[in-house]
């Protein structure tokens, strides 16, 4: 099979710097990070990965069969009970991470794990999901996600108690799954990444 030349200018175009990377995280990507204790920094670093928010760009935009993000996530804090209709596979670059899961969005979780560095969780699609950084400190997690197209149809697909705890600080998503920004978005936005900032 032939192979297309690559050019050094392309090759540079498919790099992500971490210490540039660090600096372009979203801290409300989804409705649920307005939340006490599901705040955090989500970083789309292959494709659009799953957001609710569009003002967000992939550090590599070249079309790939797979997305990558990362997240930064204080103590205590990741995201809230949800699910996909994709795989997602996550692995710890640093800390401790409780993973918990269940079919019922609205039971009590049926299963939970804990795991560290390199460790590797995949987690198949339908089942709803949450997890947390149990570290005394920030962590860091990576994740692989199933290619899928963004703002077609709700994702994540959030827990009804999430969704409503998330409407109360004036933060929804259409039937596109697109956030629907409250008036004060912008000085909400400002106060959550200079909290956020402060860990990374």
């Amino acid at each position: 099979m032939p192979h297309p030349k690559v050019s050094n200018e392309e090759m540079m175009q498919r790099i992500v710097r971490f210490d540039e990377l660090k600096h372009q995280g979203i801290p409300l990507m989804f409705i649920d990070s307005i939340l006490p204790s599901h705040q955090r920094m989500n970083y789309s670093v292959i494709g659009d990965t799953a957001s609710e928010n569009p003002e967000f760009e992939p550090a590599i935009t070249s079309p790939h069969k797979f997305q990558i993000g990362m997240v930064n996530a204080p103590p205590g804090s990741g995201p809230a009970y949800h699910t996909h209709d994709y795989i997602e596979l996550f692995v710890p670059l640093s800390g401790q991470w409780r993973f918990y899961w269940g079919n019922d969005p609205e039971g009590e979780p049926e299963g939970e794990a804990t795991i560290g560095q390199w460790d590797t969780i995949t987690l198949p699609p339908g089942i709803y999901r949450g997890f947390e950084n149990i570290s005394d400190e920030p962590a860091w997690i990576f994740a692989v996600l199933e290619s899928h197209e963004v703002f077609t149809g709700k994702d994540p697909i959030w827990a009804p108690h999430i969704e409503q705890q998330a409407r109360e600080f004036g933060f929804f998503a259409d039937e596109r799954g697109k956030m629907i920004k409250p008036e004060n978005y912008a000085a909400v936005r400002q106060e959550m990444m200079e909290k956020l900032s402060k860990g990374i």
